[in-house]
């Protein structure tokens, strides 16, 4: 019986689900102890039979989940459950198995292999998503609409300056992840403390031989476990590129409201149902199951820094938190980069729209374009300020647009001429340097897509 929706089916996709089945994790373990087995027989430490028979048994088909959790039953212990069976199928051999090692060696090198695949297939989530930001923007980058602070018209801006915005910042989030990677992918073989003393002397040695093989860098030092600061730092990226995605979804949101109507998600007329009563109903489901996803993995964050704190040389708190916190945050923020990727290839643009919603303040988002052309002519700055706040709060509340204002002002036509008006108050002509933004936010992000 599924209790939570990502086991039912709701959320993550096969791929990422698949790697932190459970399964997978055995998988990896036991893939640890045969790399520990062969390091051990290189350096003459174990028989060279022996990991040959311990590689054979070391198969979830063979020490599957079900034998080690009702061996569990009897440790308490899951690591030790895993080696007791894993070894009583490698016959004379299985006293090798485990050699040295304390469980961490096995657990945390075992996670790191797992997050290893994992950030390579939330990499290329965030590369496709990027790409697909960067095509929009170029698409659009004509495309004008009220730009909005304080949720008020600002200035114009256009479509593709917003998503070359987001593009910028899905790309700084990947080269976050690069940055990372080579301080969370660590793996360790240094015993119950980290001292390495039960492996002797060729112990570190067969630390780097163990994480050669399993095409890791070991820890440059340990507890008896890997610091959880490396874990905490993945989980803080991953929610800060959560809340770029929740932020890319709550600007969709935003527009698509019935009063905006500027962009809109994709939506299956012939099937798809936006409300079980109100016929009419094209709901925004995508982006608010982002912004709600987000939500939880900013959650997760307080768990992460909680674990780096364990006491001493370790304690087993981290434990079970991470049982819910690895896997969570790697599916969840999967299945949130799938869904805004969606969502940006299924996206519906009305320039329409925009362009009358520009118009609804009667020209009032292009005073700073009249000011700055009063300042140049000798006003001054201020005054022009001053002029033009004046003349929108005249426009506004006689109803009339602010273009027809400024004709009527004999102070305003001793600076500007009908024409240079007429020029101001056409929106195209007041995106300053949008275009060249546009390219140069989009070369970076494709930049560090390479």
């Amino acid at each position: 019986m599924a209790v939570c929706p990502i086991d039912s089916g709701r959320y993550g996709s096969k791929e990422m689900k698949s790697l932190f089945s459970e399964e997978s994790r055995l998988q990896r373990m036991l893939d640890v102890e045969v790399a520990l087995a062969e390091t051990l027989a290189e350096l003459g430490e174990i028989p060279r039979a022996a990991p040959q028979k311990i590689k054979r048994k070391a198969l979830v088909s063979i020490v599957t989940p079900e034998r080690v959790k009702e061996r569990e039953l009897k440790t308490r212990h899951d690591l030790m459950a895993m080696v007791e069976v894993l070894a009583e199928e490698s016959g004379d051999y299985g006293k090798y198995v485990h050699w040295g090692a304390t469980s961490y060696d096995i657990v945390d090198t075992a996670w790191t292999l797992m997050m290893r695949d994992g950030l390579a297939i939330l990499e290329s989530r965030l590369e496709e998503l990027t790409e697909s930001l960067c095509l929009a923007a170029e698409k659009h980058k004509g495309t004008i609409m009220a730009g909005r602070t304080h949720g008020q018209h600002a200035t114009p801006i256009t479509w593709g300056f917003k998503t070359a915005v987001f593009a910028a910042e899905t790309a700084r989030n990947l080269e976050r992840l690069r940055a990372l990677r080579g301080r969370l992918l660590v793996g360790k073989m240094s015993g119950a403390t980290g001292t390495m003393a039960s492996q002797g002397p060729k112990a570190l040695e067969i630390e780097r031989l163990v994480m050669q093989r399993l095409k890791l860098s070991p820890a440059e030092i340990s507890t008896q476990v890997i610091c959880r600061d490396r874990i905490a730092e993945f989980v803080a990226w991953a929610a800060i590129t959560a809340s770029g995605l929740d932020r890319i979804a709550t600007e969709i949101r935003n527009l698509q409201r019935t009063e905006i109507h500027e962009v809109a998600e994709g939506f299956e007329t012939g099937s798809q149902v936006g409300s079980s009563t109100m016929p009419h109903k094209q709901n925004p489901i995508d982006c608010e199951k982002v912004s709600g996803l987000a939500k939880v993995l900013r959650g997760m964050v307080i768990t992460a820094l909680e674990n780096i704190p364990l006491w001493h040389e370790r304690d087993l708190t981290d434990s079970s938190s991470e049982r819910f916190l690895v896997p969570m945050t790697f599916i969840i923020l999967d299945e949130m980069l799938v869904t805004t990727a969606r969502v940006m290839k299924n996206l519906r643009v009305f320039p329409e729209q925009m362009r009358r919603n520009l118009g609804i303040t009667g020209g009032a988002i292009l005073t700073e374009a009249v000011m700055m052309a009063l300042a140049r002519k000798g006003m001054g700055r201020q005054k022009a300020h001053e002029l033009m706040r004046g003349m929108a709060a005249k426009a506004a509340k006689e109803g009339k647009p602010v273009r027809e204002i400024l004709l009527e002002s004999r102070e305003i036509s001793g600076y500007l001429s009908k024409g240079e008006i007429d020029s101001l108050m056409k929106p195209e002509n007041y995106l300053g340097k949008s275009p060249e933004i546009i390219a140069r936010a989009v070369k970076h992000a494709r930049e560090s897509i390479a």
